[in-house]
């Protein structure tokens, strides 16, 4: 389980995460959804122990990041794409990941074909294109055989088919009891995969709930956000309320 607690990130006198709470819970996907620049990688960075909160509390499993003695065992991860050297080999690149949290090697091979790149495993990565570095990426988060698994903005850029078989695939995860953050801007195809949606905008959680009590009475999620928020200033409409997270 994630559990982000009153979560304050501040940058000077700007404040890009403000008093961000919500839970994400085993067995179900929950999208982590809103405008680029709303606080939803900040808010995962300090997740992942990549940088410090101001104020509040961001655990796995009931502890931080920071703490986990081999953390790809617990939670899987990919931020900013793989992340990977474009002269590596798929298989170097994952080996390279395994190593470093004492994963046994057969477990490259294994992740390989739960995303479909058996065949690209001796490519160098510089000439995946957009659809296979996100699936590298995401091989590389399921090293572990995690419990957690953190994903952001998984489908950029993506073409139909690379969206469609994310969207199944983080279906399948969940359906194995795993919990599934997923970052995205892109609410009408979160909509169509996640069973949890919160909703953020100019660093504040304006929604919070099951898919079905985000979008209320309106036809869909992405319109519930706009009627929520300002859009023009990224802040919740009428001040700081939403639905209670």
């Amino acid at each position: 389980m994630i559990e982000i607690s009153h979560l304050v990130k501040r940058h000077r006198a700007r404040t890009v995460v403000d008093d961000v709470s919500f839970t994400a819970r085993p067995g179900r996907v929950t999208g982590f959804l809103g405008p680029n620049g709303a606080g939803k990688s900040s808010t995962l960075r300090i997740l992942l122990g990549l940088d410090r909160a101001t104020s509040g509390t961001a655990l796995v499993d009931g502890v931080p990041y920071r703490s986990l003695d081999r953390p790809l065992w617990t939670v899987g991860a990919m931020l900013d794409g793989p992340g990977a050297n474009p002269g590596r080999t798929a298989r170097s690149h994952l080996t390279w990941v395994a190593q470093s949290n004492a994963i046994p090697r057969r477990r490259v091979d294994e992740v390989l074909d739960l995303v479909g790149l058996r065949d690209a495993a001796r490519t160098r990565i510089g000439r995946f294109s957009l659809g296979m570095g996100q699936r590298l990426g995401i091989a590389a988060a399921l090293l572990g055989d995690p419990e957690v698994l953190v994903l952001d903005e998984p489908t950029n850029g993506l073409d139909p088919e690379g969206i469609r078989w994310i969207r199944l695939f983080l279906r399948t995860l969940a359906d194995e009891g795993r919990t599934v953050l997923v970052s995205s801007h892109l609410m009408a195809e979160m909509e169509k995969t996640a069973d949890d949606v919160v909703i953020i905008a100019g660093g504040r959680v304006v929604a919070a709930g099951s898919a079905a009590e985000v979008r209320g009475e309106h036809d869909s999620v992405e319109e519930a956000f706009f009627a929520l928020t300002d859009e023009r200033h990224g802040r919740p409409a009428g001040g700081s309320e939403g639905i209670a997270p």
